[in-house]
């Protein structure tokens, strides 16, 4: 329901939105401008600053000060009413504090779209458009995070979504406060609010004495002009007359003949409130938090635009139709890195539901028994990424379900999606497995897996959940692909040919696209080097995964490719020539990448896996300091990317490359170099560095020995390392 609100309240009311955080994001210059260019009253009180201005003015009625501290002062040139922007030191006018014709038009556009109250409307609409997209996407930013808990932690994901994401927690706070503070202006507008504290009633009793001078008035010297809103002055030659007062405690009169307090009335809650919300709307005496919040609303437009993209690209997918949570016997909960995992989910889901259950699939994280008061059994569909860890948007979800009290008569069934070929096979889905038994959850069904999306598998486990039903049905998985692409080979270089291993490093360029849809995001997705590129061989449906060696910026895509005796995809990519074409789609894998920032990366590989190393060096353009470790066969035959290393090095991309050759004169392997430089290895883990694996799973093994025995006289553990994020292995 929160993504539907936000989804819907955002397309309807985009363009709205554009058009007035735009305009307030220009009016916030304003308050910056009057900050630097209004001269400070400093502590004097409002009868020294009516002194001031009397005795330069003496035809005075009244002097106001804005919540940017600019005192205005209204008297008469003549028979002309004027009013002039006033230097307190001096009591002295410096100019019009007329607003520019730019600064009107703004506020005009900003407050009522030149449309008067039909327009006020308008823009009251959009300020409850924008609360309900900021509250509602405050909650899908902490449910995507993993909870409230990890809300700050960085974001992974690729492309539109993850830019969305990033500017929206950037964001967010200046838009609700400007959401909440816009309507508060608009209610008070329209008369919606309680009334503030009423005026005090004129006195009917004056002393019927004049000419008592401001500064000699008890109650003017006590109050300091920061607390001013206003002093009217009585009517010249009218005894009955009196001063009035408005401070941000309240307003009164002052018998000007004697200075004594002749009524007074309090400001209230509302009072206070309004003028608060003025100030933080506005910026007005607030200039800083002016600058904040027009850069947050500077980003609307962007978030606009990134949200339609992802709507754009939604609409393409097949939604999965179910019952509400609240009336489901049956619920579904999935977490997927990728997106493959809800097919299976989506296929489960139609099987029980013409078995004639209630079925409801969502997010792992919506897990909640008390919002299922019908529910007798869960479903959990949980993927691992990479080496037994959670997907990006469960990153918190085995704390909060350790948390969980235990539902009595509510069974679950945990089935993990994974790679045999990974040593932590499943590793997050058996991690939710033992908490559940540590809590003495009900078991509906043994733990179960399903290797590299099997569908046999997943017939098998339906099977045995059938048996336990006592349903009939049988879950037949169709795998879907992604959208995929033609991409065509232009370069092609090869190794290895004298030790019997083809290796091939192919450059393919990127599909060709017209300005049309690469405007609505309907081109060849962006991609970074780290990413995978999912090759659909020819003969088989089951998509094999490379690492990129670059990203969108490169304007190609390559990779590293060795052929595996028996390999259908390896062998057709190394038969390659110029010309020739393979189908493909690209998977992101954003948790095998630099993190952001200038602390170091020790780069490690061997093999094929130079691939993504290579194009982390490619896209180093800011000489961040980068340390690569290589292991391959022969120099003469495997030196895989040796200019661009050179070349790399040279330019400041590399910091250092060392380099392991396990069949020459001196056989070493990657892990022999880690030992050999354990003194710099551990200065560089003590400065905050990152380690990024990439390669088989016996050297990533080999590797993760070595770097043990390096760090465990004073530095952090591997297992240390991989909380913080600092280090990552892609492995095959």
């Amino acid at each position: 329901m929160i993504r539907s609100l936000h989804r819907w309240f955002g397309l309807i009311a985009a363009l709205l939105l554009i058009v007035i955080t735009v305009s307030g994001a220009a009016l916030s210059i304003f308050p910056v401008s009057d900050a630097l260019n209004t001269p400070s009253a400093g502590n004097i009180s409002v009868a020294t600053l009516a002194e001031r201005i009397k005795a330069n003015e003496p035809t005075v009625e009244q002097i106001r000060r804005a919540p940017s501290g600019q005192i205005t002062a209204y008297y008469f040139k003549g028979d002309a009413p004027v009013s002039s922007a006033i230097d307190p030191a001096t009591g002295a006018a410096l100019g019009t504090t007329e607003k520019s014709g730019v600064e009107r038009w703004l506020i005009n556009l900003h407050r009522s779209l030149f449309l008067d109250d039909n327009g006020r409307y308008a823009v009251a609409f959009g300020a409850v458009s924008m609360l309900i997209l900021s509250t509602a996407g405050l909650f899908m930013l902490a449910r995507r995070a993993g909870g409230w808990r990890l809300i700050f932690k960085p974001t992974r994901g690729t492309g539109d979504g993850r830019l969305h994401a990033i500017l929206s927690r950037a964001a967010l706070p200046g838009l609700l406060l400007s959401s909440m503070t816009g309507l508060w202006m608009v209610a008070a507008t329209f008369d919606v609010l309680p009334q503030g504290a009423p005026a005090p009633l004129f006195p009917t009793e004056v002393s019927g004495q004049t000419g008592m001078a401001p500064g000699k008035i008890a109650l003017l010297q006590q109050t300091p002009v920061d607390a001013l809103r206003s002093l009217t002055f009585p009517l010249a030659g009218d005894s009955t007359d009196a001063f009035r007062l408005k401070t941000s405690d309240g307003e009164g009169y002052i018998d000007q003949g004697n200075g004594t307090l002749l009524a007074w009335s309090d400001a209230n809650w509302i009072d206070k409130a309004s003028h608060l919300a003025t100030m933080l709307h506005t910026g007005r005496g607030l200039a800083w938090l002016g600058v904040i919040l027009g850069l947050s609303a500077l980003v609307t437009p962007v978030l606009s635009w990134t949200g339609l993209l992802i709507w754009l690209k939604g609409r393409g997918r097949q939604k999965i139709k179910s019952v509400a949570a609240a009336d489901a016997d049956t619920i579904v909960l999935v977490a997927s890195e990728s997106g493959t995992t809800w097919a299976f989910a989506q296929t489960l889901q139609s099987a029980l539901s013409a078995a004639g259950l209630r079925v409801h699939v969502g997010p792992i994280t919506a897990f909640n028994p008390e919002h299922w008061p019908k529910a007798k059994r869960v479903v959990l569909m949980a993927a691992t990424y990479g080496d037994g860890a959670a997907p990006s948007m469960a990153a918190g979800f085995l704390d909060t379900f350790r948390r969980m009290p235990v539902k009595r008569g509510l069974s679950l069934a945990i089935l993990g999606f994974g790679d045999r070929s990974f040593p932590a096979f499943c590793g997050f889905a058996k991690d939710i497995a033992d908490a559940a038994e540590s809590k003495g959850w009900s078991s509906l069904v043994p733990f179960d897996t399903v290797d590299r999306q099997s569908p046999q598998d997943f017939a098998r486990w339906g099977r045995v959940l059938a048996q336990k039903l006592r349903l009939d049905f049988e879950l037949n998985h169709v795998p879907v692909l992604p959208r995929t692409w033609q991409m065509e080979l232009i370069s092609k270089r090869d190794y290895g040919a004298s030790v019997q291993a083809a290796t091939s490093i192919l450059r393919f360029a990127l599909p060709k696209h017209s300005f049309w849809k690469r405007f609505l995001g309907q081109g060849f997705p962006r991609f970074e080097a780290g990413d995978l590129i999912a090759v659909v061989p020819e003969g088989s449906q089951l998509p094999r995964y490379y690492s990129l060696a670059s990203g969108s910026k490169d304007g190609f895509v390559e990779i590293c490719v060795r052929k595996h005796a028996g390999g259908l995809c390896s062998g057709q990519l190394v038969a390659l020539e110029p010309g020739d074409s393979i189908t493909a789609f690209v998977r992101a894998n954003p948790g095998f990448r630099p993190q952001r920032g200038r602390k170091p990366v020790i780069l490690i590989g061997a093999g094929t896996g130079i691939g993504p190393l290579a194009g982390f060096a490619r896209a180093n353009q800011k000489h961040r300091a980068m340390h690569l470790y290589f292991g391959t066969r022969h120099p003469a035959s495997d030196a895989f990317y040796a200019e661009e290393l050179y070349g790399w090095q040279k330019e400041g991309r590399l910091a250092s490359v060392s380099t392991a050759f396990s069949r020459s004169a001196t056989p070493a392997y990657v892990q022999d170099l880690l030992r050999a430089d354990a003194a710099k290895l551990t200065k560089l883990i003590a400065a905050g560095g990152q380690i990024l694996v990439c390669g088989g799973r016996e050297m990533a093994a080999g590797v993760a020995d070595a770097l043990t025995d390096v760090l465990a006289p004073a530095g952090p553990s591997l297992a240390t390392l991989k909380a913080e994020g600092r280090y990552a292995e892609d492995v095959y």
